[in-house]
């Protein structure tokens, strides 16, 4: 089990990893795809990042982490 702030890092790293990878930027009016992200992180072997111990639940988390770091939370 990864621990929660490591597992943040992580993702937020992999978020912008992701982004760059598929042409998206920061704060685009374009609604980059968490599940798309998810999968990709499971086929790219970071699936690992997503299994850390949280009161809300991992899924929860990384998601909000996803949309601050792509500067997405306008949309929840």
């Amino acid at each position: 089990m990864t621990r929660k702030a490591d597992a943040e890092k992580a993702i937020r790293s992999l978020a912008s990893q992701w982004a760059r990878k598929n042409g998206i930027a920061a704060g685009s009016a374009d609604m980059p795809s968490f599940d798309d992200f998810r999968s990709w992180l499971g086929s790219e072997g970071y699936s690992h990042y997503l299994d850390f111990r949280s009161v809300m639940g991992p899924l929860e988390d990384t998601e909000r982490w996803f949309d601050e770091e792509l500067k997405q939370t306008w949309r929840n």
